[in-house]
């Protein structure tokens, strides 16, 4: 049973909505309540049925059945008739939480989400304060994205706190990715992962988990595990930077040399915990705590591979966001691709010809031996008949004979 206070004219009259029943308990509502709206504001009965005795939150309906239709931490609501897909706290979008949300990078972009003030909630509605703010420092973190350089060394993400304590997401000079936890002056944990050159113009997902002092970093399929000491302490992050960090004093070299060429590339479905900054940025810049600086375009990184890429850096000539130095490499391998594609047609073409060929002189030679074999029966032919033929003048002659013999 549900109890709800509403204000309304007079503002001294105070009155009071008991859902499922009367406020003594008689005659209670037995069955199932969803989709309640108060002057067009949706109540959560969901968390009210949580701390309310004799209700229980989870009304079977169109989530219990189609509920697993919203992706990439969409969160199923019930509609009246029907349901849809809050993606409110998801970095993808779209009816079921499935198109992702990317942007390209240069050298100077810079998104800046910062949590120390708290977000003012009255500006819009539709945004949950924790969605976008958190003034504890989290047990757990969890940081998802995917990206597509060509670059390196870059840096990805730095998350930081107001004590200069950071956490960087880094590709080192080799291509490999890098996890660099500074917790104090003194302390710091690097974590490298050297599977392969990251930096190969291809759609790489990182997915950073933390637990307590128990880590796991998965990059693409590949899975790692590591472990803090126990009594290492985690500070509340203050911001979140994607791409350059543009305050550098208190940075270590490596990440310093990462942050010389901020991340050039185009970065798509980044979120830390439930707070989605690169969405926020390009859909919610008015009103999230967020700053852009530098070019930040909005893009779609499942399409820059290969063929794609070159097409990219033609476009961004004068803010190319693969760098001009890396033009001729595009064009070499686009050539090597076209002169592989026009290899195998020739290779094919040619293997096409040698078959009819072939076909063809067996062809002839079969015609030509049936023509040798007809010529060779047509003049046996006329001996045959000339050997019949004189057979039958001496049958004749000798029948000749008889009769003459028989007449005398």
């Amino acid at each position: 049973m549900l109890q709800f206070c509403l204000f309304a004219a007079p503002d001294s009259s105070l009155w009071n909505l008991t859902e499922g029943g009367t406020s003594s308990r008689q005659k209670g509502f037995l069955g199932c309540i969803r989709s309640l709206h108060l002057n067009g504001q949706k109540v959560d009965l969901e968390e009210r049925a949580k701390v309310t005795s004799g209700v229980r939150p989870g009304c079977p309906g169109h989530c219990s059945s189609y509920g697993s239709n919203c992706h990439n931490g969409g969160k199923c609501v019930e509609k009246h008739s029907g349901y849809s897909c809050d993606c409110t706290n998801s970095p993808y979008e779209g009816p079921f939480c499935q198109k992702e949300i990317s942007a390209l990078f240069d050298s100077g972009s810079s998104v800046t989400y910062m949590f120390q003030e708290p977000y003012p909630v009255t500006k819009n509605t539709s945004l949950s304060s924790s969605a976008i703010y958190t003034d504890t420092a989290p047990s757990k973190e969890t940081i998802t994205l995917s990206f597509v350089t060509a670059h390196a060394p870059s840096l990805l993400v730095f998350l930081n706190s107001s004590s200069q304590d950071f956490l960087a997401i880094l590709l080192c000079k080799n291509g490999s990715l890098q996890v660099r936890y500074r917790l104090s002056k003194e302390e710091s944990h690097v974590f490298t992962i050297s599977t392969e050159n990251l930096a190969n113009r291809r759609v790489h997902q990182v997915k950073i988990s933390r637990e307590g002092p128990e880590l796991s970093i998965q990059v693409d399929q590949q899975l790692f595990s590591y472990n803090f000491s126990p009594e290492v302490e985690f500070r509340t992050a203050r911001s979140l930077i994607l791409g350059k960090v543009t305050e550098t004093l208190g940075l270590d070299p490596e990440v310093a040399r990462a942050n010389t060429l901020g991340f050039v590339g185009c970065l798509s479905s980044v979120q830390y915990n439930h707070i989605a900054p690169l969405k926020a940025a390009l859909r919610h810049a008015n009103i999230a705590p967020v700053t852009v600086q530098g070019a930040l375009t909005e893009s779609n990184c499942g399409s820059i591979v290969d063929s794609d890429m070159n097409a990219v850096t033609t476009v961004h000539s004068s803010s190319d966001p693969f760098g001009k130095t890396d033009e001729r490499e595009p064009l070499s391998n686009a050539v090597r691709s076209d002169s592989a594609v026009i290899g195998g047609v020739i290779a094919v073409v040619t293997f096409i010809t040698f078959c009819v060929i072939g076909i063809m002189t067996r062809f002839l030679y079969q015609h030509k031996q049936s023509h040798r074999t007809n010529q060779m029966k047509e003049k046996e032919y006329p001996e045959n008949l000339d050997s019949s033929f004189r057979n039958d003048i001496d049958l004749q002659n000798t029948a000749n004979e008889c009769k003459r013999e028989y007449f005398i």
